[in-house]
């Protein structure tokens, strides 16, 4: 029989998680979506117990479910999606120097984008063009090898930490005629000469999360500072950066779960509100016009878990995505988290719309997660082909 009892591993991180959510997140969230500021001393708090990537070691470091990461997100983004994403910010980039990198470049470039108690170092992972959205193949900037470097042209555009990152992955083509093969990742510390700042954004929500334009004039780094260089000890490291690209193709479930959190924590306040708010004399949730909402928004949210956490599982098991259950995930708990924050605000009704409750943060927090990393036509143009792929059954 199957369970979807936790195990007292994943319980732990579940409970730690939501903790420092309530104490550490929520008290400030207002603050940071209010001054659109990047919380480097929540970042900070969070390394120090394992959060995000960490000089100390992560939470995720040998953990032995697959579930952990999605677990760790939809807590954090209970708390604050904004400051949820600035906490594991770095995590595409260190996604994508694992992937990717060679035994030495991972030792290297990981640690990098380690943070602490003390101090915070960041990544940022720049794949997104002005002219290369949802058409990642038709990447602009190019990577021109020049004797022992490659020089960077081009620019990045709303890129996480775009900017501020200690370590930006740029992806890039050095052959155009080889399509998707001629794409590279490269490592471009900050600080280096012709590495130089675009139009910071100001965005709708997840304010706490920095977003950036990135642009490479000229941009000159060591050939060794491709991912996937030939490592000391002889010999190709790594997928390349087309299998770069397909192992973040599995960290989707875990958008997704981000999504989940902002969907339940609207749910909840909402519920909480209607037993709370008295007209007519009686609790507004007595009325069916008002719980028939709230039953329609519990039956999203634990819909939206159920799909996270089984596409969670698949990616950890390694087994394959055949209808692309990776997008069905994101795309359902994304689509959730939009409906289920606005109904919140129709259930508070006019106090939903005023910035003293949270509940039209959570709308405009919501809304990028059915863009980023994939739109939702995109996802269900994946889950389309997949459909198309299978066998049929009769």
């Amino acid at each position: 029989m199957v369970s979807l009892e936790l195990s007292e591993e994943e319980k732990m991180v579940q409970q730690v998680a939501h903790e420092f959510a309530k104490k550490e997140i929520r008290p400030v969230a207002a603050y940071y979506d209010e001054r659109e500021e990047v919380p480097y001393d929540i970042i900070k708090k969070a390394a120090a117990i394992g959060f995000g990537i960490s000089k100390q070691g992560s939470l995720l470091d040998g953990a032995g479910s697959s579930l952990i990461p999605a677990i760790l997100a939809e807590e954090l983004s209970w708390g604050c999606a904004g400051i949820a994403l600035a906490i594991n910010s770095s995590g595409l980039a260190g996604a994508a120097i694992a992937s990717t990198g060679s035994p030495e470049q991972r030792e290297k470039w990981l640690a990098a984008i380690s943070s602490d108690a003390d101090e915070v170092h960041l990544g940022a992972m720049c794949l997104t063009e002005p002219d290369a959205g949802s058409d990642v193949a038709n990447i602009q900037t190019t990577a021109t090898r020049d004797g022992d470097d490659y020089i960077l042209n081009g620019e990045k555009q709303f890129i996480t930490n775009g900017n501020i990152a200690d370590v930006h992955v740029v992806f890039a083509t050095e052959d155009r005629s080889k399509g998707w093969g001629g794409i590279g990742a490269y490592v471009v510390p900050r600080g280096t000469p012709g590495l130089e700042e675009g139009t910071t954004w100001k965005k709708m929500g997840i304010r706490a999360s920095h977003t950036a334009n990135v642009v490479f004039n000229e941009c000159r780094i060591p050939a060794d500072y491709k991912l996937g260089a030939q490592s000391a000890a002889g010999g190709g490291s790594g997928p390349g950066a087309l299998g770069a690209l397909m192992t973040l193709e599995r960290t989707r479930p875990v958008v997704g779960a981000y999504a989940l959190g902002i969907g339940r924590a609207a749910y909840e306040y909402a519920l909480d509100y209607s037993k709370d708010r008295v007209q007519f004399g009686r609790a507004i949730i007595k009325n069916q016009g008002v719980s028939f909402m709230l039953a329609d928004m519990a039956m999203a949210v634990e819909s939206a878990r159920l799909m996270v956490w089984r596409a969670a599982w698949m990616a950890g098991a390694n087994v394959p995505y055949l209808q692309a259950e990776g997008s069905m995930a994101k795309c359902f708990a994304s689509d959730m988290a939009m409906k289920v924050t606005v109904d919140a605000v129709q259930v508070l009704g006019g106090q939903g719309y005023m910035r003293d409750h949270p509940v039209e943060k959570w709308v405009r927090d919501a809304k990028i997660f059915q863009i980023f990393e994939g739109t939702n036509q995109i996802q269900r143009m994946v889950i389309g082909r997949a459909l198309e792929a299978l066998p049929k059954k009769g």
